[in-house]
């Protein structure tokens, strides 16, 4: 009973996350990113500012949430692939899984407040340290290397969020107009990172 209750008031909480975002957007593209206050995005979302800062603690956060997160839920979607996945693979496929939730006009007022704040675009960043830690130790293991002595696990990690990013800088900076899909951007940027030496030592002949 507990646990449907949190679960409730966390999509709660995320549905009022999501109204401000997206009324922090619709501003945005209206004005430009310094133009308007946090007052005038809890007025255009309906909530006091009260709420605003109970869901959200900055301007910035909201356009740098959406990637702030993304690490987390990479590492969850890694957990569940198929574990007859090579590394290299599962590591990319779990990427673009994420990448695909960013495929609705929402994104793409992303993508204009990133390009109207390029200062905001530097301190994008999908990893966190804890993040890093995970996704290495579960790379390990399916490449059955210890990082003590193979640093592999930590290279395939290092270069496929790399790429992503890469790909995920080239998606926000292309043209406004007939933009192409953040998923095509980071699936092309990982392609670089394909390789049999991601594979098991015992695998590799």
């Amino acid at each position: 009973m507990v646990a449907r209750e949190e679960t409730l008031r966390d999509r709660q909480r995320a549905q009022i996350r999501a109204g401000i975002r997206r009324a922090a957007f619709r501003l945005f593209a209206e004005r430009g990113y310094d133009a308007v206050t946090t007052e005038e995005i809890a007025a255009a979302a309906g909530v006091a500012p009260r709420t605003f800062f109970r869901h959200v603690a900055t301007k910035e956060e909201l356009v740098l949430g959406p990637a702030r997160h993304g690490g987390a839920a990479i590492i969850s979607l890694l957990e569940q692939r198929p574990s007859r996945e090579a590394p290299d693979t599962a590591l990319i496929n779990a990427i673009i899984a994420r990448t695909a939730a960013f495929q609705d006009a929402e994104s793409e007022d992303w993508r204009e407040t990133l390009l109207m704040a390029p200062e905001l675009l530097d301190k994008v960043t999908m990893l966190t340290a804890a993040d890093k830690e995970r996704a290495v130790k579960l790379i390990a293991d399916r490449m059955q290397a210890d990082t003590t002595v193979d640093m592999r696990p930590g290279l395939l990690v290092q270069l496929a969020f790399a790429a992503a990013d890469f790909g995920f800088q080239q998606w926000v900076r292309q043209s406004l107009h007939h933009p192409t899909p953040l998923q095509l951007y980071v699936s092309q940027a990982l392609e670089a990172i394909k390789s049999r030496r991601w594979r098991p030592q015992s695998a590799v002949i």
